[in-house]
């Protein structure tokens, strides 16, 4: 037996295969472009090694399509008949709870696996990936700050560790904190592309415009190359400049790097609808630009993979015109909602349904059904997944349809929240002075343009 490089034993007799494994977790945590490929690479090597199988079913699971779920399944019965250890068990069942939409189960495996090995990074990427992915940001952060203490400087994987810690601080609203560590991270490895969004977060959280657009240009040569993930960092920077009121150069950055290759892979359809969609609320006029991604959706729309995927793959419907699949998609949720077991289903019933009704509703022109569908749901919305500031969207789309249909007595209670949590915010702001207009209120609505207007 070997060990990976934070010192944890591995099932395996080649160094090769250890060292290929090695490379995949850093791929992994790194968002770099050939995870996969270390992976396969060491399955070559070493058909056995369970560690690696169970690895490469996370990665098919990861991809969010339920063609490649049978090929998780074979990951799975691969890795049963070589696991040898307690922690190639605690992965194996995780997978195994994956594989069975049992996201919760999996965290707790992984979690498990943790409090009896805590420099596991695998199992730390993990863990954390799907707290944020349920919404869960105390244990986005905690996840990290239980491991803290078995960690130094010197461990391969220490900087990771680090820029995972930075994104639970920045979600938990602790934004001195996370930006150290986040820097700290960024300081260690500049690749660190996980580390460098995370202190855009807070930057985003702060309102602080021109410190996000220069964090990410000086960055930038560190984590351009990376996987999908740099879509994701390219949406930063056109929100960036939409905070900073230059839609054209958030229009620009959306063909030139956030929607620049077409993709199908589901993170990259979250940042260039949930990017069209700002892009809208602000009056850009899109043109046919949701078409293509329209396309792509219609023809997944019983794919079902989470909540948060689901309320993007209504925006593209929606953004496209495509109100016959609109609804079949509705139908399809609450037929998944009502018969499917596992850990999506309770939350499209309870919240994911209404977010998509309020979504098509609001594209539809009927800005009375968007407030009915997501008013009653903003303070469980958290439940489908993704950041504060990718669920933003949904607070911002009631806000306008509270406008466009009259009810300004709401938008007033609405944006007077939305001040008092974003004080920096032009575009909160801004919003203020439309709602203050319509109650009424002229002197307030100038006082919240010219607080708009401040640097």
């Amino acid at each position: 037996m070997l060990s990976d490089a934070q010192g944890l034993q591995l099932t395996t007799a080649s160094d090769d295969a250890a060292a290929q494994y090695d490379a995949a977790v850093d791929g992994f945590c790194g968002f770099k472009a050939d995870p996969v490929t270390h992976v396969k690479a060491a399955l070559e090597t070493d058909p056995d090694f369970a560690l690696a199988h169970c690895l490469r079913g996370y990665a098919y699971l990861m991809m969010g399509v339920p063609a490649v779920h049978a090929k998780a399944m074979a990951c799975l019965a691969r890795a049963e008949s070589g696991v040898a250890t307690p922690r190639e068990h605690g992965h194996f069942r995780a997978l195994q709870a994956w594989c069975s939409s049992d996201l919760t189960g999996a965290v707790g495996r992984w979690e498990q696996l943790l409090n009896d090995h805590p420099t596991d990074l695998l199992a730390l990427r993990l863990a954390t990936g799907f707290h944020f992915n349920l919404g869960d940001c105390a244990n986005l952060r905690d996840s990290v700050a239980r491991v803290l203490p078995a960690w130094d400087d010197a461990m391969a994987g220490y900087g990771y560790m680090l820029g995972m810690y930075s994104f639970g601080l920045e979600e938990c609203g602790e934004y001195a904190r996370a930006e150290d560590a986040g820097r700290q991270a960024v300081d260690i490895n500049h690749e660190d592309i996980w580390a460098v969004h995370a202190v855009a977060h807070v930057m985003e959280m702060q309102g602080r415009v021109a410190d996000g657009i220069a964090w990410l240009s000086d960055t930038e040569t560190g984590w351009a190359g990376c996987n999908f993930f740099a879509h994701h960092v390219w949406w930063h920077k056109a929100l960036f400049f939409m905070a900073g009121g230059d839609t054209d150069s958030a229009l620009a950055l959306y063909d030139q790097h956030v929607r620049d290759d077409f993709s199908d892979v589901i993170y990259d359809i979250h940042d260039a609808a949930s990017l069209l969609w700002r892009l809208e609320l602000a009056g850009i006029d899109v043109g046919l630009r949701w078409d293509e991604m329209a396309d792509k959706v219609a023809a997944r729309i019983d794919d079902h993979n989470d909540n948060f995927t689901d309320a993007h793959f209504m925006m593209c419907l929606a953004g496209g015109g495509r109100q016959g699949a609109a609804k079949d998609m509705i139908t399809s949720m609450h037929s998944y909602a009502a018969t499917r077991k596992g850990t999506v289903a309770p939350i499209m019933r309870d919240v994911g349904i209404a977010a998509c009704q309020g979504l098509a509703a609001y594209r539809a022109g009927d800005h009375h059904r968007a407030v009915d569908m997501l008013l009653p749901i903003r303070y469980e919305i958290y439940r489908i997944g993704g950041s504060h500031a990718q669920r933003d969207l949904f607070s911002a789309t009631l806000i306008e349809a509270a406008l466009n249909c009259g009810r300004h007595s709401l938008a007033r209670a609405l944006t007077a929240e939305r001040c008092a949590a974003m004080p920096h915010s032009a575009p909160a702001w801004r919003l203020r002075a439309r709602a203050l207009d319509g109650i009424g209120d002229p002197d307030g609505a100038q006082a919240a343009r010219d607080r708009s207007n401040q640097p």
